[in-house]
């Protein structure tokens, strides 16, 4: 199977899936354990690629100043920074980690 074929059937059974959501009765959708499993499914989905994009390198894992940026950032978001300094000392401190020789 080429890549291509993956990428396309992927896609029909994402658009299948998407499809299938309109046949679920609103009644179902609107239950509260529905609704909160959804909420953290999202989250929990947006985790697992900030984590898969910060520590995997091919097929390794990779601790280096990418893991440390993140890091900070989720320490000062913790302490309810605001979002651009979130940004701004996580890039500071990737950049110093790079400067230094720290770049995995």
């Amino acid at each position: 199977m080429t890549t291509w074929t993956a990428i396309l059937i992927a896609s029909a059974i994402v658009l299948a899936t998407k499809l299938a959501g309109y046949l679920v009765p609103a009644s179902v959708a609107a239950h509260p354990r529905i609704q909160r499993v959804s909420d953290l499914l999202t989250v929990a989905l947006l985790a697992s690629l900030v984590v898969t994009q910060t520590v995997a390198t091919g097929e390794t894992v990779a601790l280096d100043a990418r893991f440390a940026a993140v890091l900070v950032a989720a320490g000062m978001l913790r302490f309810r920074a605001p979002f651009i300094l979130v940004v701004v000392g996580a890039a500071a401190v990737a950049g110093i980690l790079r400067l230094l020789g720290w770049a995995g």
